[in-house]
């Protein structure tokens, strides 16, 4: 007999071509003369197995390897958090980057004493240091929520919010599946006494006659109802901010560009609905490059400052102003050293002078964008109700400049707060915006087709022998190990080029950005880990030629028995193991960041550049990523949690140190974001999908083992169109509510100088 895979075997079980009749329909399927013929050459799970047999790195070990996995994750996880130790002592402060963020204060920086807020860590006591290289495991003593609130803003709290509550309902999912669930799986007796049995834990070892099947059914509709009323109470806590309340600014879209005159705009605004009075407005320009070139020109300035001051203590100092002067191996290449200061003064007047040219043809780079200013909140109101009514074929209200100002072709929405807007991507609009939406979607759509899950690639990989070394080992501890860290490696990879994808789309706010980023990986994520393994596919493809093609299983005889084998669940226990410990160890590490700031400190041309890549290396805090990952080992662990208990503790490991990870990185290693509300309530949306894909497995088995019109088969349906509804209903309720603006009161003298500031660091005059 093949030896078994219980890594793929659970998570593909077949999609091989088998022998013309060498299986039963799904109606005559028998569990115990399916569990009787385990052992013969021709039995169902020898023909499951057998497709597997061939590959080179997945073999089979006791109670599918759990063990031995967890094991390994363990040691690699301490080793790996030792390493994150060290760096963070040694490796150029890395680890408290958000620390040694800019806040444009020169004069502190360079001349006087520095606040507590920039102090550095190098500059901190060293008890300090000390305590607090500890307490990443205690985050609720290092850093309290008032303290992350200061700092990182009320999205940092909210989602950290959004975790205790999951972190909640997974405690009280495994003390029911541990309790209940769990007993009556074991209760069963179809698959033997042997503990190293890992199917006795799974609802295959219940006989199909045992009236206990029922409580599956029943807590699967209870963790639906735990769910939703634990998201009910967080979204009840979500903070509705006092300075998004009163909405007095307005973002106007398709502008002709031709209008240089505000004055038009507000001529017509107040002909057209005469009781709202408008006290600012701006027109938007392009500036993309005017930002690259300040930010440049403050790097010059910074260096400039830095050597000043030092030189007035040391005299004179030389550098080698090529990028590859700084590298040991390249020193000896004898380099042209020129003077610090006067090099940094000429680069400062020479981009100072681009600068300002820039900003004299600014005024040419109308992007057909206006930010308006009312008096009165319900003033806005008025004016956006008129223009959602347009979208049913009204007319909004008319001037004696319609015509002139193309006031029907106008978007009118309530404004972004001009932190979450990504002012670089403004001058990306219109048919350009669409245009590259779609083809980046497209592309996206293509290379996810055929590569939607990791087991392709490592089958892929497989055909070529290049895991032919690991089986050459012939060591179960290896070959059981490599290919769930593989496929953990794989599926981090995916969702990556989902999000650069969404990044290159060029959303106008950062919380458009996420919300995309989170549904699309979100939505990738359920079908590559859950979906698609679980049914035996390995890409959208097969799975599409599944849903449609009438004669697909007649052509490739795919065994939809094969889905519910004795050690099925073993696969995604082994990857929640996986992304519990190396995943989240590695979330400390940022390998990829990191390595970004080794290349750029040694291409630092100085000391003072180095400074500025310290304080400039910080990047914003994803949440759109990081929701989409927490939902996803959430899902895996709620989906089978009745038909594999045991996934469950390791569903909540992941959970709890997924928190502490992110609680310390969004303190040390992330800068603040400013998001709107609407991607937390959107991940709450998001949630549900879980206990519903629990449901859908349950009544999938149920069909399989115990046919479509058995009364446990026809409760879980009902049960599950009911729960949809349910879901589709509040959904529909949510979108159908009044638009409560998530705009920021602006001032009226502050207004468009706050924009201004945010488009380009400074208050500029246009």
């Amino acid at each position: 007999m093949a030896v078994r895979s219980d890594l793929l075997g659970t998570a593909q079980p077949a999609f091989e071509s088998w022998p013309a009749g060498s299986g039963s329909s799904v109606e005559e399927l028998d569990v115990r003369s399916f569990l009787g013929s385990l052992m013969e050459e021709n039995s169902t799970a020898e023909r499951c197995y057998r497709s597997h047999s061939r590959s080179s790195v997945l073999q089979g070990l006791p109670f599918g390897g759990v063990p031995t996995v967890l094991a390994i994750n363990v040691v690699l996880w301490l080793f790996l958090l030792l390493i994150f130790s060290c760096l963070r002592k040694a490796a150029w402060d890395y680890g408290r980057l958000a620390l040694l963020m800019e806040n444009d204060s020169l004069t502190s920086l360079f001349y006087g004493e520095q606040s507590e807020k920039e102090k550095t860590p190098s500059e901190s006591s060293p008890s300090d240091s000390e305590t607090k290289d500890m307490t990443f495991f205690c985050p609720y003593s290092s850093h309290r929520d008032e303290e992350i609130r200061s700092k990182c803003g009320i999205d940092a709290i909210t989602y950290l919010s959004f975790q205790r509550h999951i972190i909640l309902l997974m405690m009280v999912v495994c003390l029911l599946s541990l309790s209940i669930i769990l007993p009556v799986n074991l209760s069963g007796n179809l698959l033997g006494d042997s503990p190293q049995n890992f199917g006795r834990t799974t609802v295959v070892n219940v006989p199909a006659q045992n009236a206990f099947l029922w409580l599956h059914s029943i807590f699967a509709l209870l963790y639906f109802v735990i769910t939703v009323l634990c998201m009910a109470h967080h979204s009840s806590r979500l903070e509705y901010r006092e300075d998004e309340k009163v909405a007095r600014t307005l973002m106007i879209t398709s502008v002709p560009r031709e209008i240089s005159d505000p004055g038009l705009i507000t001529k017509h605004l107040h002909e057209a609905y005469p009781s709202c009075t408008v006290t600012d407005i701006r027109i938007c320009f392009d500036v993309q490059k005017l930002m690259k070139l300040d930010s440049e020109r403050r790097k010059a300035m910074k260096g400039r400052l830095y050597f000043t001051t030092k030189a007035q203590k040391e005299g004179r100092i030389m550098i080698k102003t090529h990028p590859c002067a700084q590298i040991f191996c390249c020193d000896i290449c004898g380099f042209e050293q020129v003077d610090a200061e006067q090099y940094y003064s000429e680069l400062e007047e020479k981009l100072t002078d681009e600068f300002n040219a820039e900003k004299n043809r600014i005024s040419m780079k109308r992007l057909g964008i206006a930010f308006v200013t009312f008096r009165d909140e319900r003033m806005t109101a008025v004016i956006v109700k008129d223009y959602s009514r347009a979208r049913c074929r009204h007319r909004p209200q008319q001037s004696s400049i319609t015509t002139v100002v193309r006031s029907h072709q106008w978007g009118v929405s309530y404004a972004p707060a001009p932190n979450d807007i990504i002012w670089e991507n403004l001058s990306v609009c219109g048919s350009r915006w669409w245009l590259r939406c779609v083809l980046l979607n497209i592309v996206l759509f293509f290379l996810l087709f055929f590569l939607t899950t990791p087991a392709i690639i490592v089958n892929t990989m497989d055909k070529f022998n290049v895991t032919r070394p690991v089986e050459s080992l012939r060591n179960p501890v290896i070959t059981q190990f490599f290919p769930t860290l593989l496929l953990w490696a794989f599926s981090i990879l995916l969702p990556f080029i989902v999000y650069y994808s969404s990044f290159f789309e060029h959303h106008w706010t950062r919380s458009g950005e996420n919300q995309v980023t989170m549904h699309k990986c979100f939505l990738l994520l359920v079908f590559m880990v859950i979906i698609l393994p679980s049914l035996g596919l390995s890409s959208l493809d097969l799975f599409f030629r599944w849903l449609f093609d009438i004669h697909f299983l007649d052509e490739t005889d795919v065994k939809f028995q094969c889905v519910f084998l004795p050690d099925n669940g073993a696969f995604f226990v082994n990857y929640v193991i996986t992304s519990s410990l190396i995943g989240t160890v590695m979330e400390l590490l940022r390998i990829p960041a990191l390595l970004v700031y080794s290349v750029r400190l040694c291409f630092a041309k100085s000391k003072a550049e180095r400074i500025h890549v310290k304080r400039s290396q910080a990047y914003e805090f994803q949440f759109g990523l990081e929701y989409a990952w927490t939902m996803c080992i959430f899902s895996v662990s709620m989906t089978y949690s009745i038909t594999c208990p045991i996934i469950v503790p390791f569903g909540l490991l992941y959970l709890v140190l997924k928190h502490m990870v992110d609680r310390y990185n969004i303190y040390y290693a992330y800068l603040p974001t400013k998001l709107s509300q609407r991607i937390h309530s959107a991940a709450i949306s998001q949630v549900v999908v879980a206990p519903i894909l629990c449901m859908f497995w349950l009544l999938f088995f149920s069909v399989l083992r115990l046919g479509p019109v058995q009364p446990i088969t026809l409760f879980t349906f009902i049960t599950l169109l009911c729960c949809i509804a349910f879901s589709c209903f509040g959904f529909c309720l949510k979108k159908l509510r009044p638009d409560r603006s998530t705009s920021y009161q602006v001032s009226d003298k502050s207004s468009i100088l706050m924009i201004c500031r945010s488009m380009v660091h400074m208050v500029v005059k246009l």
